[in-house]
């Protein structure tokens, strides 16, 4: 307990952490002030695990169960608390340990060969858990990336679906696009490319590695009777042939690879029609290029890199786009995060029977490290528009926001609202 207690007592100005160790001695730290958040090691390993390895050691403490958080508070509480203390600081926190961070970040490096084989492995790693257990913290349309609080008041559902009125006014697809072919690359289980056609006629193609989420978004476009329109395929995009008129990436990228973001734009540069538009919806870095911590690298996203804007625009440029229009989206994410963090935890009885108390404690200690990333930390959203000529787009901005508003009119019709019951 030493070494941590030496780091915590240096890391921890602010709130009030408690730790009690396996020998019942109490330690405090922080302003001692108000009800502290309470810490508890029940396994004599824990401290030094944490020590030791700062890159994995907290979130494996938690999720084997050699760490719990008193109630009224929760591991999300405990991760606020202690990322609150670099923002305060201005600065990023790191744990002692004699991990070298030298090695990890070249274990990270060698992790971002993401070839065909690895690429599937890497996808089915993350979204091969069942229907059943997205079901239980996502929203209705199983939206699995960042929503837009427009007001921070509104139910998930609200703010996905601005989120997906949001992407789709960035297409600038006319109003009448029977004849206009979409490519959704990482199409998840399929909600923008139903979207998409339903408000707009097009054809959508949506293609993914992960083979449960291509079947169940099949399954929703023959349901919806657009099967003959809205296609998906379980398909690398390196393998996608054609000319698509717009192309939509949502929470695609992040799992490329840094090493890959030239190959990803050249390949989309050659599928995209000279006159059409690509929009990248992306987690993005605020303060340069980084690397992907080892904990999440090992548990969640093995392959995932989240870039800075200078890595994406560096790979736009160089492989002939231009860019139309940037838009970095704050907080958000924090939001969205909350609520599937609330979710999650509301059905931990479910998700226990599904799998197992250490998946649902690693879910956990997933969804409260990323919201304080978004929240206390250096992560953002990125919106980029890219084309291959700048006449394709509006002379303003103002044109997103009139589009966004008059599908979102759409969706508060009483007869659009039938229409989709009936369907």
């Amino acid at each position: 307990m030493w070494l941590l207690d030496r780091f915590l007592r240096g890391a921890i100005r602010t709130g009030h952490l408690r730790v009690t160790d396996t020998d019942g001695r109490v330690y405090d730290y922080g302003t001692g002030q108000g009800e502290p958040v309470h810490l508890r090691f029940v396994d004599k390993r824990a401290a030094g695990h944490i020590a030791r390895h700062p890159a994995l050691g907290a979130g494996e403490a938690y999720m084997r169960g050699w760490m719990v958080v008193e109630p009224p508070h929760d591991i999300r509480d405990l991760v606020l608390l202690v990322s609150a203390q670099a923002n305060a600081a201005n600065k990023h926190m790191e744990a002692p340990g004699v991990l070298s961070r030298t090695a990890d970040r070249a274990a990270w490096w060698l992790d971002q060969f993401n070839h065909r084989t690895r690429a599937s492995r890497n996808v089915r790693h993350h979204y091969d858990l069942t229907r059943e257990f997205y079901e239980l913290f996502l929203d209705e349309d199983r939206q699995y990336t960042m929503a837009y609080f427009a007001d921070d008041k509104v139910r998930l559902e609200r703010a996905q679906l601005e989120k997906k009125a949001l992407i789709a006014a960035k297409l600038n697809l006319p109003r009448d696009a029977d004849g206009f072919r979409v490519l959704d690359i990482g199409c998840g289980w399929g909600g923008l490319a139903l979207y998409l056609n339903r408000h707009y006629g097009c054809e959508v193609l949506g293609v993914s590695l992960a083979p449960d989420q291509v079947k169940f978004a099949q399954e929703r476009a023959e349901a919806a009777g657009v099967a003959d329109k809205v296609r998906f395929e379980l398909i690398d995009y390196r393998d996608v042939r054609g000319s698509f008129d717009r192309i939509t990436s949502v929470g695609m990228i992040e799992h490329v690879g840094a090493r890959h973001f030239g190959e990803y734009f050249g390949r989309t540069f050659d599928l995209l029609a000279d006159d059409g538009v690509m929009l990248t919806h992306t987690i993005g870095r605020t303060r340069g290029p980084g690397s992907t911590d080892a904990w999440t690298r090992k548990y969640i996203f093995p392959g995932g890199y989240i870039p800075a804007m200078s890595e994406l625009v560096g790979a736009i440029e160089r492989t002939g786009w231009q860019v139309g229009d940037v838009e970095v989206l704050r907080f958000h994410y924090a939001l969205t995060l909350a609520e599937w963090y609330r979710r999650t935890t509301l059905h931990a009885e479910q998700i226990t029977k599904l799998y197992d108390a250490e998946l649902l404690r690693m879910w956990q200690f997933y969804l409260a490290g990323a919201e304080q990333a978004f929240r206390n930390g250096n992560l953002v959203n990125f919106h980029i528009q890219s084309v291959k000529r700048q006449a394709v787009l509006p002379r303003t901005r103002d044109s997103i926001a009139r589009e966004m508003n008059r599908l979102l009119d759409l969706e508060a019709a009483p007869q659009w609202h039938l229409a989709l019951h009936e369907a």
